[in-house]
């Protein structure tokens, strides 16, 4: 049978629908973009507009697609359980039973029966996947933790996805190692708290320093950390280990005092000021980029003008944007509200010195060499990422996958463009 899978939202539902499609096409399955026998839907419910975008899918899909059978799956159907039972699915799952899609596949197909599974219990195990090839990626994303227990005002997740747990740390080692042995030279650790992996008596420092031992393994990415998590373990491998991507996440959701107190963030401007200021004196040009959430409960003007001269000071490479958005059973709903068009306001303000430091960053690599891996095909451009996460257009026609030493000639749009040197990947000069 011919199925297409359909993935929203972060990292972790990337890699999980990555399993999935990988264990149905070794299961006889054949995946196809056009007239598919079964869809899958990995939702997501992060904010109300992912969970509309979510619902919407469904509908969709149903009208497109009217013969097909339908899998739901993920955090939105996970949050909305009742709703989505009402819309004549197929398949139903939350956050559980992923890994076993297609034994529910095969046994819906015989017995024509639909299929519903729900847990809320936070206590869970970790669902253990593996994922030997990204046929989306020349990054490769391997999920090394789940669930979180930090309990934001704002956020469902930790009610979506339940408490923190992790994969076996030789686990992880082992698929860094079947991914690397099939051509990804970069991965990316992901989770939903990464910071907190904790296996065996290892923490993530422990993990990135062992895994930095494998042959073949050219950059090591994290998805994103805490700023609390970034202690002085991990700030002295970040000194030593130059397979550590020289790029890190740092989620700051508000640069005001009285706002993160009220988000129930668990630090304060100062601390995460102090923390930034170590990681820059360990490398000095490294790209820090950063989620900010605009218009949270009791934001005020002033607390907004606070939050852009503080995110101005950090020199953020880019800052992800989003609108306070409602999240029943939060802390943060009770509260009250700040005005749509205030927000709205408040958004375009920050998106604009967004691309004000994003262009700043950028402008700096201008006549620097920097190594790039190839990643996809756009008209006469090869396209890939630097280790600090920027993206660059290399003209002609080279592999993907592979480490290039290249020279940055100009930056357009915060784009770079720039022409190849050496291949760092095999050693082979061009």
């Amino acid at each position: 049978m011919k199925f297409k899978i359909i993935t929203l939202g972060c990292k972790v539902n990337s890699y999980e629908s990555e399993y999935m499609l990988e264990k149905l096409l070794c299961s006889g399955y054949i995946y196809s973009e056009d007239n598919p026998d079964i869809v899958i839907i990995n939702t997501c419910s992060v904010t109300n507009m992912a969970d509309r975008k979510s619902r919407k899918l469904v509908h969709h899909v149903k009208r497109v697609y009217p013969h097909a059978y339908l899998a739901v799956v993920g955090c939105s159907s996970q949050n909305h359980q009742e709703e989505y039972q009402k819309m004549g699915i197929d398949l139903l799952l939350g956050n559980r039973k992923k890994s076993e899609v297609v034994s529910i596949l095969d046994e819906f197909i015989k017995a024509h029966q639909p299929y519903t599974y729900f847990t809320n219990d936070r206590a869970l195990d970790f669902e253990d996947m593996k994922v030997d090839r990204f046929t989306t990626h020349t990054r490769a994303f391997v999920k090394i933790q789940d669930g979180c227990d930090n309990f934001c005002s704002y956020c469902i997740i930790p009610y979506t996805r339940g408490s923190i747990r992790s994969k076996d740390f030789l686990a992880v080692i082992d698929e860094v190692k079947t991914l690397v042995l099939n051509g990804h030279h970069e991965i990316v650790l992901t989770g939903i708290h990464t910071g907190s992996y904790e296996s065996n008596g290892h923490d993530l420092s422990d993990l990135i320093e062992e895994l930095a031992k494998t042959s073949g393994l050219d950059r090591i990415r994290i998805s994103s950390i805490e700023v609390t998590e970034l202690n002085d373990h991990f700030l002295a491998l970040l000194k030593r280990e130059d397979k550590i991507a020289n790029h890190l996440h740092i989620p700051l959701q508000s640069g005001s005092d009285a706002v993160l107190k009220r988000m129930n963030r668990k630090y304060d401007t100062a601390y995460y000021r102090e923390k930034i200021k170590q990681i820059r004196e360990i490398r000095p040009d490294i790209s820090i980029t950063t989620d900010c959430i605009v218009g949270h409960p009791y934001e005020t003007q002033e607390c907004f003008l606070e939050y852009v001269q503080f995110c101005l000071e950090m020199k953020f490479s880019k800052i992800h944007v989003f609108p306070y958005s409602i999240r029943s059973g939060t802390a943060s709903a009770l509260m009250p509200q700040v005005d749509e068009a205030v927000k709205k306001e408040r958004v375009k303000v920050l998106l604009n010195t967004s691309l004000q430091l994003e262009n700043e960053y950028a402008k700096k690599s201008i006549h620097q060499t920097v190594d790039v891996i190839t990643e996809e095909y756009v008209g006469q451009y090869v396209v890939g990422f630097t280790s600090n996460y920027l993206k660059v257009y290399l003209k002609g026609d080279y592999p993907l996958g592979k480490r290039y030493a290249c020279v940055v000639d100009r930056v357009d749009k915060n784009i770079l463009y720039a022409h190849v040197i050496s291949c760092l990947t095999d050693e082979i000069k061009l």
